[in-house]
């Protein structure tokens, strides 16, 4: 029989396909950018709840579990209270790592850790698969807990994060969950034994976890599969069940939604639709013309005093503004001082936006940073108010006028722009080359360690992507409207 680990219990949980293929096809692994970041967040978090509790020891050897198994029984000799971070446990074949483990009269308390921002129902089988490990292997535990960001911790400063966890009691909910642990190893120990089970692609594919495998599972059947269809839901489901590999040889009569009527004519003719009559709005604006873009940063442990858990605060802005002969000016504001960017932010938005002229923005996202500035500078309520009742929402006339083959359902920015405009390559940028890129380069950008020469790369970086941004939607208007 093989080793599981608390992960690889989770993954048969989720798919017993999933944990055969990470046991014996690993090299098949391909995790999203966005799985990546998500772990360098729970690393990011777990420090941070560990912080909670001074006296606590980590138990190291993250690569040697033989080594983590037996410094964690060093440190349990005795019965002296004794916090460990990180310490292993194994009972039977199953092996698990426990965030902060506690000890206090005779008795233990488990705490796991995640950086989400509310109790998810897995959580449950998460914390009595180490329950299970731990009691089997002879430390009875007397409640085990599951914390989670509180997002409305507003933090202080000064390193003070008391607060910036609730706790569930899941000691009763994982109670009948323990009892079945022993079937269910069982149960995926002969998954591992076995032939590589035949699961068909569906919705447990990324519930409660996005699989690294679904590019294994499901390889692109065509060019233009049934998947494109926005939203598409049991429709595509229907249509991959009854067979239907390519969007282009569904009948017509298949689809009732406009949307999707018009994303499979223009996928089986080949052409572009435009319709001029859906931006006539677009069309009848004055110049100048303001076309915005905003970056934002989310720390799941707030860095700067007065901000909460995953606010999104905004660190730079692009802007082109055209004027009626088609001239374009390119303003910009980013803060790589490490300092809270915000309120600079504002005032330097203001002042390039000045009091007129309609603002182009692709998305709502915009508008509700700016409704959050608001909030936070109420003295700059008047002009940023200003801004607000200027927004022109670009997108909503892009998805009614317009819809090219290569968009392949999409209507971000990024699968408009290449169609529209082929010479604005996001993959000919460096490093950054989406938002949640953006993000990892300003955390480095920001870090008091970062060298003077990767700080000016970083900076470049940054800078090229949002002001290709809202060159694309300068791009994106004049094409919608019929201009070079």
């Amino acid at each position: 029989m093989r080793h599981l680990s608390k992960s690889k219990v989770m993954a048969g949980l989720q798919c017993p396909k999933r944990l055969y293929l990470e046991v014996h096809r690993p090299e098949l692994v391909k995790f999203s950018k966005q799985a990546q970041r998500t772990f360098a967040i729970g690393d990011e978090v777990g420090e941070a709840a560990r912080g909670q509790y001074p006296d606590g020891t980590l138990v190291v050897h993250q690569d040697d579990l033989s080594v983590a198994l037996t410094h964690t029984q060093q440190l349990l000799d005795g019965t002296a209270p004794i916090t460990l971070f990180e310490p292993a446990f194994q009972h039977g074949r199953t092996l698990v790592r426990a965030d902060i483990f506690s000890r206090d009269s005779a008795l233990h308390r488990l705490v796991e850790v995640k950086s989400s921002t509310k109790l998810k129902p897995h959580y449950v089988d998460d914390v009595a698969i180490q329950a299970w490990v731990i009691e089997g292997a002879g430390y009875p535990l007397r409640t085990a807990h599951l914390a989670h960001i509180d997002t409305s911790f507003v933090y202080p400063g000064d390193g003070d994060y008391r607060g910036l966890f609730t706790s569930h009691d899941l000691t009763g909910e994982t109670a009948a969950r323990i009892k079945e642990m022993p079937r269910l190893v069982a149960t995926l120990q002969e998954v591992l034994r076995g032939s590589e089970p035949v699961v068909e692609v569906g919705s447990h594919c990324r519930d409660p976890f996005e699989c690294p495998f679904l590019g294994h599972c499901a390889p692109q059947e065509s060019e233009y599969p049934v998947n494109i269809l926005p939203r598409g839901g049991k429709l595509t489901e229907t249509l991959r069940a009854e067979g239907y590999t390519d969007l282009r040889e569904v009948p017509g009569e298949r689809l009732t939604n406009e949307k999707h009527q018009r994303v499979w004519r223009a996928t089986k003719s080949g052409a572009a639709e435009l319709s001029r009559e859906a931006a006539v709005g677009l069309i009848a604006l004055p110049y100048p013309r303001f076309y915005l873009d905003f970056e934002t940063i989310q720390f799941p442990v707030p860095i700067w005093a007065g901000t909460r858990p995953y606010e999104q605060l905004p660190f730079q802005w692009s802007c082109h503004i055209e004027t009626a002969d088609g001239r374009l000016v390119h303003r910009e504001f980013l803060d790589s001082s490490g300092h809270p960017p915000m309120r600079a932010f504002a005032e330097s938005l203001i002042a390039a936006l000045g009091m007129t002229g309609p603002v182009l923005v692709y998305s709502s996202f915009e508008r509700t940073q700016l409704k959050a500035l608001i909030e936070r500078f109420p003295n700059l309520a008047a002009p940023l108010a200003g801004i607000v009742g200027r927004l022109f929402d670009l997108l909503p006339v892009t998805q009614a006028a317009y819809y090219h083959p290569a968009m392949k359902g999409s209507w971000s920015m990024k699968a408009v722009l290449p169609a529209i405009a082929p010479d604005l390559d996001y993959n000919a940028l460096g490093e950054i080359q989406e938002g949640g890129g953006a993000q990892v380069a300003y955390r480095e950008l920001i870090r008091p360690d970062t060298l003077p020469e990767r700080k000016a790369i970083l900076t470049r970086g940054l800078r090229d992507y949002c002001a290709l941004d809202t060159l694309g939607l300068v791009r994106v208007s004049r094409h919608l409207e019929g201009r070079k």
